[in-house]
C-alpha cells in the first residue's frame, strides 16, 4: 500500500493521528472539533502557560468554555504538550501559528519558518501537512515546501502539503469552525484530495482549489473586500458629518435595496489580526511583482487615520461645550478590537488612548472582557459604571459596543456620549447628550 492510499484510509476511518501546532483562537477550536469527531489529537504549543491551563480544563479563549475542554480532555483523545516529538507519531500536522506584520508593514513569517524547521526534524513518510496561517500568496510553495524537501522526502509521493485558510470569526456564535465552508489547495492533486477528505470529516462543506496560491489569495480577497468597504464607509461617514447628515440613517435607507448593496458600518478604525494585516500581505506581494495596489493602500490609509479623526471629533465636541481637551475627564467604553471578545490585537482603542494621552487627557476605561490594560506603555484597571462616576466624566466614548454593557445607564447619567458604533441608536436610545459618529 503506497503512502497516499494508506493515509487516505486512516483519515476516512478516523484512525489518523493529528497534531495541531499553535493553540490560539484558530488552532484550539479546530483541535477540539477533530477530537470530538473521534480523531486522536495532540495540541502542540510553545507556551507552558497555555498547556498547563488546558490540562487543568481552563480556557483562555472566550469562544471555548472550560466545560468543553474538560469534556474533551476527559475522553482521552485530546492531549496537549510543548514537546514537538508528537509530530513524529502523527499522520496529519496542521500549522496554525501567528503571521503578524513587521514594523515596516511587511509579512513576518518567522513563526511559519520556525514551525517548518521543527517539523523538518520530525517529518516522515506518509504525512499530510496543512498550513492554516494567513499569509501572502506563494508562502506554502516558496517557504514551507523547500524546508520540508530538505529531508529528502518527495512531495506528492512521500508526504503531502496543502494550504487551507482559517476563517474563524472570534465572538461569532452563529458561524463556527464546523459550519464555515473550508477551502483547501494542495501542492499536488493528491494533497488537495487528502486535505479535502480530512476537513470533510468535521466541516459541512469543503471546497478544493487548484493550488495553494489560489487558497492563499482567496483568504486575502475576503479581507481586502472588507478593508476597502470599511475604508469607503469611514470616508463616507466623515463626509456625512460635514454635510450634517446622519450616516447611520443613510446606510439603513440604502440597505432596503434588495440587490447591489451590502451594508458596511463606520467606526473608530479596524482591529484584530485579519483586516489590518491580510490586505497588506497582498500589497507587499504585489510590489514584489511590480504591481501597485492603489485601492488597497488607500483604504488602509483611510482606516489607519480613523483613530486620529475620532480624537479630532472629541476635541471639537468638547470645544463646542467650552471645554479644553487638555485635562478633560474621558471614559472609554470598550478597548477590545471588536464586540464581545477579549482580544486587544490592533485595537483602534489603543491608538485613540495613545493620542488622548499625548493631549494630556485624564482617561479611564470600562471593558468587561479586559480586566487589566498593560500595553503600549499604558497600565490601567477598568472603572466601574456607577452613576456617580459617569456624571463626573466630561465625555463618554463608545469605542467597542459589547452586548453586556448597560447603555441606558450611560445615556441617563453621562453629560456627553460620543457613540462611534451607533450602540445607542440600534437600541432605540435617544438623548440630546448623545452624538453619533
Amino acid at each position: 500500500m503506497n503512502a497516499y492510499t494508506e493515509l487516505r484510509k486512516k483519515i476516512r476511518d478516523k484512525k489518523a493521528v493529528i497534531t495541531v501546532v499553535g493553540l490560539g483562537y484558530v488552532g484550539l477550536p479546530m483541535a477540539l472539533e477533530f477530537s470530538k469527531k473521534g480523531f486522536m489529537v495532540h495540541g502542540l504549543d510553545k507556551s507552558e502557560k497555555r498547556v498547563k491551563k488546558l490540562k487543568k480544563g481552563v480556557s483562555y479563549i472566550k469562544d471555548v468554555s472550560d466545560e468543553e475542554i474538560l469534556r474533551v480532555v476527559g475522553k482521552g483523545n485530546f492531549r496537549v504538550t510543548t514537546d514537538d516529538r508528537v509530530m513524529s507519531g502523527s499522520d496529519v500536522i496542521m500549522i496554525c501559528v501567528p503571521t503578524p506584520l513587521s514594523e515596516a508593514k511587511k509579512p513576518d513569517v518567522s513563526f511559519i519558518l520556525a514551525a517548518g524547521r521543527t517539523l523538518r526534524r520530525r517529518l516522515r513518510k506518509g504525512q499530510l501537512i496543512v498550513l492554516e496561517s494567513t499569509t501572502y500568496p506563494g508562502t506554502t510553495r516558496e517557504v514551507m515546501l523547500p524546508i520540508l524537501e530538505k529531508t529528502g522526502l518527495s512531495p506528492g509521493k512521500d508526504f503531502f502539503l496543502a494550504f487551507s485558510p482559517e476563517r474563524i470569526d472570534p465572538g461569532n456564535p452563529k458561524y463556527t469552525f464546523t459550519n464555515i465552508p473550508k477551502l483547501v489547495g494542495g501542492f499536488t492533486k493528491r494533497g488537495t484530495e487528502l486535505a479535502r477528505l480530512l476537513y470533510s470529516r468535521v466541516v459541512g462543506k469543503v471546497v478544493g482549489l487548484s493550488s495553494p496560491e489560489a487558497a492563499e489569495v482567496a483568504k486575502l480577497l475576503e479581507n481586502t473586500f472588507r478593508i476597502v468597504n470599511i475604508g469607503l464607509i469611514n470616508e463616507f461617514a466623515t463626509l456625512c458629518n460635514k454635510l450634517g447628515i446622519d450616516v447611520w440613517e443613510v446606510i439603513d435607507a440604502a440597505r432596503t435595496k434588495p440587490f447591489g448593496f451590502m451594508p458596511f458600518y463606520p467606526g473608530p478604525g479596524v482591529g484584530g489580526h485579519c483586516i489590518p494585516a491580510d490586505p497588506m500581505y497582498l500589497s507587499w506581494k504585489a510590489r514584489k511583482v511590480g504591481f501597485e495596489t492603489k485601492m488597497i493602500d488607500l483604504a488602509a490609509k483611510v482606516n489607519r487615520n480613523a483613530p486620529a479623526h475620532i480624537v479630532e471629533r472629541i476635541e471639537a465636541l468638547l470645544r463646542e461645550r467650552n471645554k479644553k481637551i487638555k485635562g478633560a475627564r474621558i471614559l472609554i467604553i470598550g478597548v477590545a478590537y471588536k464586540r464581545d471578545v477579549n482580544d486587544l490585537r490592533e485595537s483602534p482603542a489603543l491608538d485613540i488612548l495613545q493620542l488622548l494621552k499625548k493631549k494630556k487627557v485624564t482617561w479611564t476605561y470600562h471593558d468587561p472582557y479586559i480586566p487589566f490594560l498593560d500595553t503600549h506603555g499604558m497600565k490601567a484597571k477598568p472603572s466601574r459604571l456607577t452613576r456617580s462616576f459617569l456624571k463626573k466624566q466630561d465625555m463618554v466614548i463608545i469605542i467597542t459596543d459589547h452586548s453586556c454593557i448597560d447603555y441606558r445607564k450611560i445615556a441617563s447619567n453621562a453629560r456627553l456620549v460620543f457613540d462611534t458604533r451607533n450602540a445607542m441608536g440600534t437600541r432605540g436610545i435617544k438623548g440630546d447628550n448623545i452624538v453619533k459618529l
